[in-house]
């Protein structure tokens, strides 16, 4: 598939540790634009129909031995069905050596060819997940992402309401931060989201009234995590006296991020609210929603009020403001 995003062959190589056979140019000059790989094999015996030459295509075991039980002749012609449609790259696996004439087809036509040590399957598969983050769809969204108990948790709401305060607080309790101001939201498949932070603020934080802070030096690496995925979103806002919220938590309310629905949950601020704590609570309640514990549902259990229609927090006159 192909993607508006790219990553320079250069990043890709280093990444992965790859040993460079030939390349036409720079590698820094060269970019992979498609998140899909391929195995080349039916090029080799003359089926080229649907060949997307921007895929990665990996050249394994039985490719190799394939090419070396052909006549001369036969070898030339398959080498060259494949060089002939310029791939974008070329990775040659389990540090397999070529047969003669491989290296040469490519300079032909320019193809870039690098060898890994890695077996097939498990290149393909770590390159799959690698490309899928790397040319993933994004956006970026004003707020703060921090890991709270093994939860990534985005934090949304106006400017001035809190978020970099709360998130200076939960490293304090020993929480990760992950993005501060802008949050990097990339689309990885149809159910996973993963936020990161833009290279050149990443691990910064602004406090109003301090300034800039880098959360790395002054709290240490423990404090800080690159990237992490998108598990619930905490939207911030100021506290509304004529605002009913939710008191219950029966039923998950979802924010659509990238076409994909993420659980949200609406934190009122006003003085006396320790938002940290609030926040630690939200995650772990949330895990617990996806392990399939739900404690209100539970409560109206034991009230004997499973059946009914679902009351409203202020029905069950359990708590008073």
């Amino acid at each position: 598939m192909a993607s508006e995003y790219s990553v320079s062959l250069k990043k890709l190589i280093k990444d992965h540790s790859f040993e460079v056979i030939y390349t036409p140019k720079d590698p820094s000059e060269l970019y992979i634009t498609s998140r899909e790989v391929n195995r080349p094999g039916l090029v080799f015996v003359g089926y080229g129909d649907y060949f997307d030459s921007s895929r990665v295509q990996f050249v394994g075991l039985k490719e190799i031995e394939y090419l070396k039980s052909l006549s001369a002749d036969e070898y030339a012609v398959a080498v060259e069905r494949l060089m002939v449609r310029c791939p974008a790259l070329i990775v040659i696996t389990r540090s397999l050596g070529y047969p003669d004439g491989f290296l040469e087809y490519a300079q032909k036509y320019k193809v870039p060819v690098v060898r890994s040590a890695t077996p097939t399957s498990e290149c393909m598969s770590e390159i799959i997940s690698y490309l899928s983050v790397e040319l993933a769809e994004r956006i970026t969204r004003h707020g703060v992402m921090v890991e709270v108990y093994g939860e990534g948790v985005l934090i949304l709401g106006g400017s001035g309401v809190g978020k970099s305060e709360t998130a200076v607080e939960l490293i304090k309790r020993g929480h990760r931060l992950i993005a501060d101001d802008a949050v990097e939201i990339r689309k990885v498949s149809p159910s996973t989201l993963l936020g990161t932070a833009p290279d050149n603020i990443r691990h910064f934080i602004e406090i109003r009234g301090v300034g800039v802070i880098n959360a790395r030096r002054i709290f240490g690496m423990g404090a800080v995590k690159t990237i992490e995925r998108i598990d619930m979103v905490i939207q911030l806002e100021v506290w509304d006296k004529d605002k009913g919220y939710d008191r219950l938590g029966l039923d998950d309310d979802y924010v659509e991020i990238l076409g994909n629905r993420v659980p949200v949950t609406v934190v009122p601020v006003k003085p006396g609210r320790n938002l940290s704590i609030i926040i630690e609570v939200a995650a772990m309640n949330n895990r617990q929603k996806k392990m399939g514990y739900n404690a209100a549902r539970e409560l109206l259990h034991n009230l004997g009020m499973d059946d009914e229609i679902l009351p409203q927090a202020h029905e069950l006159e359990l708590w008073h403001e």
